[in-house]
């Protein structure tokens, strides 16, 4: 699969457009920017089409809705739906085994607080 670029790919409106400030991309914590740079790395080598990691957003922002139907808007974190998609993606695709996926997020989240010398990540 050849280069694209990323404004070629990314949806700017509907469900599954990532949130921006002033036309830029939006990450509250460093763990966020990290997975989309991961997402659209592996994307930009061929390692998926588009459209799969996609379809996998959208059905992942959609299972958010239904499970948090009626609660406040503010508690939605656009994010941690695009890790749910990339996770998947990633098994589906056999580019990293659900076990060592699992293994290494309960590795970094036992690290300490403030492990990358940032808050919050």
């Amino acid at each position: 699969m050849p280069d694209v670029p990323r404004a070629s790919v990314l949806e700017w409106d509907g469900p599954s457009a990532p949130p921006r400030r002033n036309g830029e991309l939006v990450f509250d914590a460093l763990w966020e920017s990290r997975v989309f740079g991961m997402t659209m790395t592996l994307y930009e080598r061929g390692a998926f089409a588009w459209d799969e990691f996609r379809d996998r957003l959208i059905a992942a922002i959609a299972a958010w809705e239904r499970a948090h139907h009626g609660e406040d808007p503010a508690t939605y974190r656009y994010w941690d739906c695009w890790l749910a998609a990339f996770e998947s993606l990633l098994a589906d695709k056999g580019l990293c085994a659900p076990s060592v996926l699992e293994a290494r997020v309960a590795e970094l989240a036992a690290r300490p607080k403030g492990h990358d010398h940032r808050h919050g990540d």
